[in-house]
């Protein structure tokens, strides 16, 4: 059974530990990275900003970007699934659920999970998608693992896929610098031994809806000339404000998973944090006093490509992970939301 919820301040979502008869494993992972590359020179044609600025301040060399005006977020989601199901031999029918995490979905209805599933040929699942900003891949994570956990459902996709140049404003060079389009999809089924999921802690803090957003665009601020006019429909934030927060959330949260696993700090082979900026993941390392070489780091060649930055992660590594690691994985996002995953790494590539 799960353990019940514990509530232990007035800003957490979603506490527990995995225990019980079934134990959710992550049994494959793959990514969609579009082909157009962004690099730092070519923004320096678009904003006043250079190649040493951005990567004293973020860490990004390039990213990439989907420029086809024809595709999005649902086409990426659908090719890392479809690598997905072909890398781990799964029959496409067999799968019961998808789950989206995404801000930038195609359309505001039809959800995207449920276009993905028809562009990768599950024919079977249902889907439905789920926004928490950068930290979406965590808390569909947390999600789909609870169908499982539950005993009615056996193969569940999570997948996060975000077309970011969608909502980037490239005049404004603070934000223009940070982001990337990609996607990322894993497989959960029920562990064979018994490596999986182990903690999930996550939180979330409305007030900090006005310091990362999107301002227009919802039912709140519907479309109108004024919005537009205002470039109310690209993504902001307030830099600093959201640094410290990240900083604090995500080391916090790690803390968190891993003492109540009875873990020490030195037990854990790799961290896993959202790609927000290069600086916000050392300071979270050097908070834990984690060894960087220990934490996934790949910023620099995508950006920020918000819901797809952890799964993009565990597919680069991928072939440096053995059977029994013990992984964090954690995320700050807008709203605010933030939290970290504990996992034992089930399988071997």
């Amino acid at each position: 059974m799960i353990l019940g919820l514990l509530l232990l301040n007035p800003k957490i979502l979603y506490i527990c530990a995995m225990s019980g008869d079934i134990t959710v494993a992550i049994t494959g992972v793959h990514a969609f990275v579009p082909e157009d590359v962004l690099t730092n020179k070519d923004l320096e044609k678009l904003v006043d900003t250079n190649d040493a600025w951005i990567m004293e301040r973020v860490g990004i060399k390039e990213r990439h970007i989907l420029k086809d005006p024809d595709k999005a977020s649902a086409f990426m989601g659908a090719e890392a699934v479809k690598g997905l199901l072909q890398k781990t031999g799964t029959d496409p029918e067999d799968v019961e659920l998808l789950i989206c995490a995404t801000v930038t979905g195609d359309y505001q209805v039809p959800d995207t999970a449920n276009q993905i599933c028809k562009l990768s040929g599950l024919s079977r699942a249902y889907g439905f998608d789920l926004n928490a900003a950068c930290s979406g891949f965590l808390f569909a994570l947390a999600t789909g693992a609870q169908f499982i956990k539950a005993g009615t459902h056996r193969k569940v996709i999570v997948v996060g896929s975000d077309k970011m140049s969608s909502i980037t404003d490239y005049t404004d060079r603070s934000t223009c610098i940070l982001f990337g389009d990609a996607a990322g999809a894993v497989l959960l089924e029920p562990s064979i031994n018994e490596f999986g999921l182990e903690q999930i802690a996550l939180y979330g803090d409305a007030a900090g809806k006005d310091m990362l957003r999107i301002k227009s665009g919802g039912s709140l601020r519907p479309p109108s000339e004024e919005t537009v006019a205002h470039r109310e429909h690209f993504v902001w934030q307030d830099g600093r404000v959201v640094f410290k927060a990240a900083v604090k959330g995500m080391a916090e949260a790690v803390k968190e998973v891993i003492s109540r696993a009875g873990y020490q700090s030195a037990d854990i082979d790799w961290i896993v944090p959202h790609q927000a900026n290069y600086r916000i993941i050392k300071s979270v390392a050097e908070m834990l006093d984690y060894p960087l070489e220990k934490v996934m780091i790949n910023i620099q060649k995508y950006g920020n490509t918000t819901a797809a930055t952890i799964p993009l992660c565990l597919w680069e590594y991928e072939p440096q992970l053995k059977e029994g690691d013990k992984l964090v994985l954690t995320a700050f996002g807008g709203g605010y939301t933030w939290g970290a995953i504990l996992l034992t790494w089930a399988y071997q590539k």
